[in-house]
């Protein structure tokens, strides 16, 4: 089971990370050319993100419940955007994401329990 969660979470890791650059990239590099530009650039970025996102799901799902895959894949989210907004896009640090990580934990006890 552990070669499972460490197989999906590594591979929705990934995902997340072109995920957010797919997203909010263009904010930064794009945001001067006109909308649907943005939107071609981030469908490029985002099939890497479905190129292993839909591995990474067909992985867990054969141990992980949906909902617990979907709260999985929200607990890496945030924290590959934390990072992603502080470093990338020059974000100020906030105490929101520690409140969020939080409640996120909560999300992970309710949906993991047994």
């Amino acid at each position: 089971m552990f070669t499972t969660l460490l197989q999906t979470a590594g591979l929705l890791a990934l995902s997340n990370l072109f995920m957010t650059v797919a997203w909010y990239a263009h904010l930064k590099h794009l945001n001067d050319k006109p909308w649907w530009i943005a939107a071609l650039a981030s469908w490029g970025v985002a099939l890497f993100e479905y190129l292993l996102q839909v591995p990474a799901n067909r992985i867990g799902y054969v141990q992980l419940t949906l909902p617990q895959l979907k709260i999985m894949q929200e607990v890496i989210t945030l924290a590959v955007f934390a990072p992603f907004a502080v470093f990338y896009m020059q974000e100020p640090l906030k105490w929101d994401y520690l409140w969020a990580a939080l409640c996120l934990l909560g999300a992970v006890y309710f949906i993991f329990r047994s």
